[in-house]
């Protein structure tokens, strides 16, 4: 099977500028106001967030089927939280998955099957404490 890779550049670091590799994309880069920064920017916790939710949202799509649901409509929020505890950092992670008319069940035992497929959380899975939720 054919993979995937992609490349990215980053100057400044938390308050700086990212860019793909292809220029299609472009973010200023701030610390968020929570920590001490002007928040006038995007961060790297914003932009793991967004990937995971987008990859976990396929693993979904992917299996949906085998536990008798339909995933068309499922959509997930995942909320990234850099915690800070005497000047060590880490990552914890929630991921919500709401499926309306789902079985709470079935909903929830897709979501567990989901998180050993995706990417994300395989590469997260004993280094981030994640929360996994049906809604």
């Amino acid at each position: 099977m054919p993979s995937y890779s992609t490349q990215a550049t980053t100057s400044g670091g938390r308050n700086g500028r990212a860019v793909l590799e292809n220029g299609g994309l472009a973010l200023a880069m701030a610390l968020p106001k929570d920590i001490g920064g002007s928040g006038e920017g995007h961060n790297p916790e914003q932009l793991f967030a967004l990937g995971w939710s987008a990859c976990f949202g396929q693993a979904i799509l992917v299996l949906a089927k085998k536990h008798g649901l339909d995933g068309q409509a499922a959509k997930v929020t995942c909320d990234v939280t850099l915690n800070i505890n005497d000047g060590s950092f880490s990552l914890s992670a929630e991921l919500r998955v709401a499926l309306p008319g789902a079985d709470k069940a079935k909903l929830q035992a897709l979501i567990e099957d989901a998180h050993s497929i995706c990417p994300y959380s395989k590469a997260t899975k004993g280094n981030v404490p994640v929360k996994l939720i049906a809604v």
